[in-house]
């Protein structure tokens, strides 16, 4: 499953992080350079470029859609 979204500050960066640390399946961000970075780890996501849209992939549909939310709101 993959989500494409745009990050433009780092609150956004937070609340992937707080989301993702509450599931229990992996998450990664891939951003367009092809750097991936686990959605749990706040230094890893700091090495993304946020520039242009990033991924969210997981294999799991509901954590996936839980991280998403969290951005949304």
């Amino acid at each position: 499953m993959i989500k494409q979204i745009q990050i433009s500050n780092f609150k956004e960066v937070q609340k992937i992080v707080s989301a993702a640390s509450g599931c229990l399946s992996d998450i990664g961000v891939h951003d367009m350079r092809g750097s991936i970075a686990d959605a749990k780890s706040i230094l890893g996501m700091m090495n993304l470029d946020f520039s242009h849209p990033v991924e969210l992939v997981s294999e799991n549909e509901r954590d996936l859609n839980r991280v998403y939310k969290a951005l949304k709101n």
